[in-house]
């Protein structure tokens, strides 16, 4: 179950709540008592930016030479989808 923490408190808590969402502690950010927003840690399946990168890397060279993605054949030369 998320714990609730006023706004003003959470930014003064930020640090340390961090630290606990690492741990698996999820909190609920209130504003007059009214819920606007959840922090939660990332899961750790997302990876790095350098994973990322890299398997990127790994799509363009499998695209075959001349390869683009601006999908031109979809649209008329009004930029009007066909």
């Amino acid at each position: 179950m998320p714990i609730l923490f006023d706004v003003n408190e959470a930014t003064e808590r930020f640090n340390e709540l961090i630290e606990r969402t690492l741990r698996g502690e999820v909190f609920v950010i209130c504003r007059g008592g009214i819920p606007i927003a959840e922090l939660t840690a990332i899961p750790k399946a997302a990876g790095t930016m350098d994973d990322f990168r890299a398997l990127a890397a790994e799509g363009r060279a499998s695209a075959p030479p001349g390869a683009s993605s601006n999908h031109d054949e979809f649209y008329d030369e009004n930029g009007m989808p066909r």
